[in-house]
């Protein structure tokens, strides 16, 4: 009894110990994030009401076409019955289909390119403002379209849609970052990506026949963004500017600091971060706003910009779109029926929507270098073995399953890497004078992705079947080995230290290559030498 009750008390020592080391300000450096996020009302109510209306209507429009598509081509068919007497062959039916969905993507790259600049001229608040009327008169038109019988109103609600979305994505990602403190930029950038799996979440969520996804209620499942418009357009008034904005742009000091104290609470001191912000401003005294040409002519900022460029390309190219496609095949391979595949399919969705936001409370203490790294390399081998597996899934009985269980570790990676690094990452890694076209060229590339992803994928599909993971397989593994070589860590750190450890970090790796050259040639000197005599 006496060894058993001393055994007992050392179990519970040992479990007092780990949960002091638990609690402790070295391992739980989000928890402090997340507690002070808490205390900064105003700031929590700024990351919802700019994240409803902006990325979320992103993510939203990805997904919601999908219950919909047999409502909206059977429309198509009937407005070319009643206006022409003609019956439309399945591939001009198909053909129409897709540039209903492809379109999207020009009118998103379209807000893109005019987004930097409605942003530097009437201010980060004023943009998202008028950037939901347009939303709003996207959803009036698709109310509209069904009445009218005209397919054509759905199409140009589409381009809207785009267009607002494009302006949001850029809009939102600046707004949230320059009102966040530095402390938690990282946590509150990742909150940019959350809304964007929730806006994917939703356009799944609401289109299952109990909600929306039924032929009387479809046009008010496409007409949802009005509503999430209307509510930001009606709360963002109450919210300040961006104090970053105010400061470097206005030269609104008073402006900025009043902004600051609402956004993180009258007892915290923002002079600290203003003076931070005024060092920027001084060593950026005198220069514009760079136009596009300058962000890729200036040879200081190339690996900045190299770092976007890859990033953004990667993530529309990493595969998670084909990983959708083939979950449902997946599903009901492992013996899932196929009337229930849909709620599965709101699995994958809800996985992406948990796992990014457990990515905010990781963040911090994690850093967004290790994030992005080990989230391509991972994805790269659940790729490789997500191929492997679908190959071999004829052959064994049992290989679906583990085919499944793939398809949620990707899910997982991708959302907790690249998903929630990637968007705020221009705003984090530019001085102020490059971040509007930084932000334009970010967007682009996001957007062209989008439209060649939908416009080429189901011929690569068509051709490669499953083999087609491989490709996506290369992009994410050099885009780990690149964040490994070439990003330096972007925690807790202002703009001017990022761009200095850029210049560091590949000045050493310059001359640790020239250092080599030279030994080598002296090598070669010594050797002739030698021969010679």
């Amino acid at each position: 009894m006496k060894e058993t009750s001393l055994g007992l008390e050392r179990r519970v020592k040992s479990r007092l110990v780990n949960f002091t080391l638990l609690l402790s300000p070295k391992t739980q450096p989000s928890m402090k994030g997340y507690t002070s996020t808490v205390k900064s009302p105003v700031l929590v109510a700024a990351i919802f009401i700019s994240g409803i209306g902006g990325t979320f209507q992103y993510g939203f429009h990805i997904s919601v076409l999908n219950s919909p598509s047999l409502f909206i081509k059977e429309l198509v068919n009937s407005t070319c019955q009643q206006r022409y007497g003609y019956s439309l062959e399945p591939w001009e039916l198909s053909l129409i289909w897709s540039f209903i969905v492809s379109i999207y993507s020009v009118g998103g790259l379209a807000g893109t390119l005019y987004a930097g600049h409605l942003a530097g001229a009437y201010g980060r608040k004023t943009t998202l403002l008028l950037n939901n009327v347009v939303a709003i008169c996207g959803a009036v038109l698709m109310l509209l379209s069904k009445t009218a019988l005209s397919f054509e109103m759905i199409m140009v609600a589409r381009v809207l849609y785009g267009i607002n979305a494009g302006v949001s994505l850029t809009v939102h990602t600046m707004y949230i970052l320059e009102c966040a403190p530095k402390r938690l930029r990282g946590m509150v950038g990742v909150s940019v990506a959350s809304f964007v799996s929730m806006g994917k979440f939703f356009g799944q969520l609401l289109g299952i026949s109990e909600v929306l996804g039924t032929e009387e209620r479809w046009i008010w499942l496409l007409a949802f963004s009005g509503a999430a418009g209307l509510l930001q357009l009606l709360t963002l008034p109450f919210l300040p500017e961006s104090p970053r904005y105010l400061l470097l742009e206005k030269a609104d000091k008073h402006g900025c600091e009043t902004a600051l104290r609402r956004l993180w609470g009258a007892k915290k001191d923002p002079r600290p971060e203003m003076e931070e912000m005024l060092a920027e401003h001084a060593s950026l005294k005198g220069v514009k706003i760079h136009r596009l040409m300058d962000l890729f002519l200036d040879h200081n900022v190339r690996w900045q910009l190299l770092t976007v460029i890859v990033t953004f390309v990667t993530l529309q190219l990493c595969g998670i779109n084909a990983v959708y496609l083939y979950s449902f095949d997946v599903f009901q391979a492992a013996g899932i029926a196929k009337e229930n595949l849909r709620y599965a399919a709101l699995g994958t969705g809800l996985c992406e929507v948990s796992t990014s936001i457990a990515c905010v409370l990781i963040i911090e203490s994690t850093g967004k270098r290790l994030l992005l790294f080990r989230g391509y390399l991972c994805m790269a081998a659940s790729l490789a073995l997500l191929t492997l597996t679908l190959y071999l899934q004829d052959f064994v009985s049992w290989m679906p399953y583990c085919s499944m269980v793939i398809i949620f570790i990707y899910i997982v990676f991708f959302s907790s890497g690249p998903a929630g690094v990637t968007a705020p990452l221009p705003g984090e890694i530019f001085t102020q004078s490059y971040k509007p076209p930084a932000f334009m060229v970010a967007c682009v590339l996001n957007w062209t992705g989008l439209f060649l992803v939908g416009m080429l994928f189901p011929l690569i599909v068509e051709h490669m079947d499953y083999f087609c993971f491989l490709i996506f397989f290369v992009f994410c593994f050099f885009s780990g080995v690149f964040v490994w070589f070439h990003v330096p860590e972007t925690k807790n750190k202002t703009v001017l230290e990022i761009t200095e450890d850029f210049k560091k970090m590949h000045q050493k790796r310059r001359h640790s290559l020239q250092s080599k050259l030279s030994s080598v040639h002296i090598n070669n000197i010594q050797t002739s030498v030698c021969t010679k005599l």
